[in-house]
Order: C-alpha cells, then sequence, then structure tokens
C-alpha cells in the first residue's frame, strides 16, 4: 500500500485534477462542516442572491455534526454523516466553486455529474471513528447558524485529516470499481 497522499487547502482545480478515486490522503488546512439544514440554508441564500457564510470557491465542506467538545478538546467525537441528505443541495454548491466534500456513502447520479462538470472530488471518512477523526482538528470555530447547533457552519483548522477520493473529478466512483472487481473475482 502507498503513502497517502498529502493536500494543503484550498482545493484548486489543479490538485484535485491529481487525485483519482481510491487514492488515501492526508487533509490538512482549513475546511468548513455543514449537514443538510446548513446546506438548506445555503442554497435558499444562493436563490435569494445573499452572501454565503464562507466563499466556496476551492473549499471543502465536511458532512458532520460533531457531538459538543469535553474540557480541554477542541472539538468533540466528529465522525461523518450519510452524504446523501446532502444531494439535493450539494449540485448548487458545487457549481459556486466548492471543489470538496467529505462524508460516508453513495452520491446521487446529479451530484456526480456536477462534480464532472465543474471540477470537484468527493472523500470519504470513516463512520465510526469520529473520536479518532477529533484528534486531526486543531481549531473549530462557528462562523454561521449557530441555531443549528450541532449543525452549525463550523470553520475547521485540520492537520492530517484522513480519507480516501471515493469520486474523482472524471467520475471515477471507488464503489463501482470495487463492485466490478468483486463480480470478477
Amino acid at each position: 500500500m502507498s503513502e497517502p497522499l498529502r493536500i494543503e487547502t484550498p482545493l484548486t482545480q489543479e490538485k484535485l485534477r491529481k487525485l483519482k478515486a481510491g487514492d488515501s490522503v492526508l487533509i490538512s488546512g482549513v475546511i468548513y462542516t455543514g449537514r443538510d439544514a446548513a446546506h438548506k440554508k445555503m442554497t435558499e441564500a444562493l436563490a435569494q442572491g445573499a452572501d454565503l457564510p464562507f466563499p466556496l470557491k476551492d473549499q471543502v465542506i465536511y458532512f458532520v455534526g460533531p457531538t459538543p467538545a469535553k474540557e480541554g478538546q477542541v472539538i468533540g467525537s466528529a465522525g461523518p454523516t450519510t452524504s446523501g441528505r446532502m444531494d439535493a443541495y450539494s449540485p448548487a454548491l458545487i457549481a459556486q466553486g466548492l471543489t470538496g466534500m467529505i462524508g460516508k456513502g453513495l452520491r446521487s447520479v446529479e451530484v456526480v455529474e456536477a462534480m464532472k462538470k465543474h471540477g470537484a472530488v468527493y472523500f470519504g471518512a470513516i463512520g465510526g471513528a469520529g473520536a479518532i477523526i477529533s484528534k486531526c482538528i486543531v481549531s473549530a470555530e462557528v462562523i454561521a447558524y449557530p441555531e443549528l447547533g450541532p449543525e452549525a457552519v463550523r470553520r475547521l483548522v485540520v492537520k492530517d485529516f484522513p480519507a480516501i477520493v471515493v469520486i474523482d473529478c472524471y467520475g471515477s466512483n471507488l464503489y463501482e470499481i470495487g463492485k466490478a472487481q468483486y463480480r470478477s473475482l
């Protein structure tokens, strides 16, 4: 098994075009959080021509609703949320320049088509490993929608956040690749 690729955010088109489905990565830099309630608010803001909580261009959103931090911690457990819950909203955000999403599970055809058209990648994080993942988060700050509690938009600084490229900007999908390999056995 090869060494994970190291990625520094922002995730530019140049960087994401080098990523292939199946690549292990360690992400460092600023990423943002958002689940379905925050995604709904952001797409409504876009439709109304209002400002978003952060500029989407070359950014990564982690689909997470972390638990409260215990004393001495930056953040509580921060495991990925099922990404399909964001599928209704993701194409609009990708069209505005979002280049990376981190979550777990399958994505819709519409999301994959938007990723190919505009240049974006989908990273998988390990479900059930929220306590371990939280150790990669150096700082966390709520920047929008505090009324959403755990689903508020946060600005995270991460160091060596482990993920796998599940769907690359060319549409190659690790879930489909894995099924094909299994069928050929």
